[in-house]
């Protein structure tokens, strides 16, 4: 391929030359009017002259004509995984890998959005910024058209580049696909517990739903709901309109609120059928009764640790003047009202978060059925603390009234007064209230306690011991309650410091917010976390041994997973995946959910395959989009201007591009030869006016 250029090298700038053949048409005009008979061959002179500065060639060029590229991009991203959108994209593919083949002058660049994006990101689909990172790898002067293969599930087109051929979409997907979709309108932060709080749900019904005449009548569905991976409720929804979910929190901390829509048949995917709504329960006052049998300085250590805590209400009972010391004082001369024992033991008992029994002892100031009271409210979910004194190990102990069905241990009778340093048991390693806590011991261990009762353990757990490794702190479970019995009255001797004192105050904070049940202090707890690599499943246990958990994905599949242990009561293991959504964990009894990303992907919001995404850009082009299920369009080249697209085929425009090998130039008037053509004109100018010069006016006869 050959081609040949006129291509101008002058002797002087080109205004130069304009004025120098300004003068020499000015000077030829003049000429003509005076009747000088040598005008042209002055004009022929004048005009080699110039043609000469403007020094006019030849140029040959040898090129090579350079192919046409066909751009192709294939839409990756996890809605393509749906239905069988891969195999139309595969086939799509091949069609026009054979085409493009099959043409002289054409190729077929190929790239995929994965190559540019992370394709599991939550944030969606960003095919048009592929597409144009992708041509900015190409020379844009050869692309002849783009090509994308995708289901139209994009999320960035009002970013289309400024393409130099047409765009095509060939969509995946197919035009009966349809989807039931859970979204969460509104969802508080957090919620004070005991209060209703209320979440807003919403299922909506995509693309060509089979069931569309039930959804106009506002059909029924049935949502199912779990807290914190329990027994799932079902809730009545209708479709197309706001479902209001009331939530009350049991347990501060975080709480999870996993809402699942059952799949039902033919149904796109079940990627955007689920919600988690995490809500952090807060406690708007925490209300502790605490019960002192005797003044002692152990009553000042309770006071100060619950009224440090300004959101504590401390209800404080304290016996000063036991029945037997009689002193002839009236009661009401005791005190300025009578203590309202039936409305605190019995009518606003359940309004307790907790209630502390510090070396209390039976003498008639607490009839029977109030304590009869504090078991029931136990058994239904309460918590009670006995902080035990001498008096436990005596036959005023009130391990000798109803509450001897709660507690988890019973004296023996026997009294250790002599020093001691408490211990904690292999239990109590395990346990979240004692775990960890004498990592920060000094050298020679935590002071000594004076005083013990000893304790015969029939249940629960004892995580601190005394003396002869004897149970000091024992903690059970009753019912739907909890209870701790703490065998000494002396844990206010760490506070004061004795020789060296002892982690009094984390002890009793972590006992008392295990007993009211706070999530973080779980002995038996299944807790999963999102991490960069997977995700970190985690198991708080007081077993030895754990049988393996079960992990379920976003799409459905299941995998075993073994938990090692990594110190004592905790089991966790590294699940690696870079799938994003909604995981549930399941070990035994516990289950929990877990969020990677978020629990659908931006693109299944909307995974119906739709033309609206790409039509702008197509549109824009002079482009198209063909759904693949009609039929695979053919290739035609078209001419820049014309419709690329019709019924059955797509078009792309070639571009003509090449690749010069040689250059030849060849000067059309060289110096030389123009200035002996101006010579010899400018001779025979002067020749001709010589003969005749300038012509006179005839003489008139006489």
């Amino acid at each position: 391929m050959n081609a040949s250029e006129l291509i101008f090298s002058p002797g002087l700038p080109w205004p130069v030359i304009a004025a120098l053949a300004g003068l020499v048409a000015f000077a030829l005009a003049l000429a003509i009017w005076r009747g000088l008979s040598g005008w042209a061959l002055r004009a022929a002179a004048a005009l080699a002259v110039l043609v000469a500065l403007s020094g006019p060639s030849l140029q040959q060029e040898d090129r090579d004509p350079l192919s046409d590229i066909l751009l192709v991009v294939v839409d990756d991203s996890a809605s393509q995984t749906l239905s069988d959108r891969e195999a139309q994209s595969s086939a799509a593919l091949e069609a026009l890998q054979t085409q493009v083949a099959a043409r002289d002058g054409l190729e077929l660049s190929l790239r995929r959005l994965s190559e540019f994006a992370d394709i599991s990101a939550p944030d969606g689909t960003h095919l048009v910024a592929a597409v144009t990172a992708a041509l900015a790898d190409l020379p844009r002067d050869r692309v002849a058209g783009v090509v994308a293969l995708t289901d139209g599930v994009i999320h960035d087109p009002a970013s289309a580049p400024s393409l130099p051929a047409p765009f095509h979409a060939m969509l995946t997907g197919r035009a009966q696909d349809w989807d039931w979709r859970l979204s969460v309108i509104k969802a508080p932060a957090f919620a004070i517990l005991g209060e209703e709080t209320e979440i807003h749900l919403r299922v909506d019904a995509l693309g060509a739903d089979p069931t569309a005449s039930a959804v106009a009548g506002n059909a029924l569905v049935e949502l199912m709901v779990s807290h914190d991976g329990g027994p799932a409720e079902p809730l009545l929804a209708r479709v197309g309109e706001d479902i209001v979910l009331p939530l009350t929190l049991t347990h501060a901390g975080r709480n999870l609120i996993h809402v699942t829509l059952p799949a039902a048949d033919g149904e796109l995917t079940v990627r955007n059928n689920a919600a988690v709504i995490e809500v952090n329960g807060v406690r708007d006052r925490l209300r502790v009764l605490l019960v002192s049998g005797t003044p002692h300085p152990g009553t000042r250590t309770w006071r100060n640790l619950l009224k440090s805590d300004s959101a504590v209400d401390l209800v404080h009972f304290t016996i000063l003047r036991p029945p037997e010391k009689q002193d002839g004082v009236p009661v009401y001369e005791l005190s300025l009202i009578a203590f309202p024992t039936q409305e605190l033991f019995v009518d606003k008992i359940d309004e307790f978060d907790l209630i502390i029994f510090d070396r209390y002892r039976l003498r008639g100031i607490l009839p029977g059925g109030y304590l009869d009271s504090v078991r029931s409210y136990v058994e239904r979910g309460g918590a009670v603390l006995v902080s035990a004194g001498p008096a436990l190990a005596s036959a005023d102990s009130i391990a000798r009234s109803s509450l001897s069905d709660i507690l988890p241990a019973l004296p023996t009778g026997r009294l250790v007064e002599a020093p001691f340093r408490p211990k904690v048991t292999d239990a109590g390693q395990r346990h979240p209230v004692t775990r960890d806590l004498q990592d920060d011991a000094p050298e020679g261990g935590w002071g000594p306690w004076l005083r013990w009762v000893e304790l015969d353990p029939k249940s629960g757990h004892a995580i601190l011991s005394g003396p002869d490794d004897g149970a000091l702190l024992t903690v059970d479970r009753v019912a739907e309650g909890r209870v701790a019995l703490l065998a000494s009255d002396h844990a206010w001797l760490w506070a004061r410091g004795f020789e060296g004192g002892g982690p009094q105050l984390e002890l009793l904070r972590r006992l008392a917010h295990w007993l009211m049940r706070e999530s973080e202090l779980e002995e038996e707890a299944l807790l999963a976390e999102a991490t960069e690599a997977g995700l970190l499943i985690t198991r708080r246990t007081m077993m030895d041994t754990l049988p393996e958990a079960t992990v379920t994905s976003p799409d459905g599949t299941t995998a075993a997973l073994r938990l090692d242990e990594t110190g004592p009561g905790r089991f966790s293991a590294d699940l690696g995946t870079s799938e994003n959504g909604l995981f549930r964990v399941t070990q035994g009894d516990l289950a929990t959910v877990v969020v990677r990303g978020v629990a659908a992907a931006r693109e299944f919001a909307q995974p119906i395959a739709d033309p609206a995404g790409v039509a702008p850009l197509t549109n824009a082009t002079g482009g198209t989009v063909a759904r693949i299920e009609g039929g695979l369009p053919a290739l035609r080249p078209v001419r820049v201007g014309q419709v690329a697209h019709g019924r059955g085929w797509i078009g792309y425009t070639p571009r003509d591009a090449y690749v010069t090998q040689a250059i030849r130039v060849i000067p059309l008037a060289p110096p030389w030869l123009m200035l002996a053509l101006a010579a010899l004109t400018l001779i025979g100018a002067w020749l001709v006016e010589g003969r005749g010069g300038v012509r006179q006016p005839a003489k008139r006869q006489t």
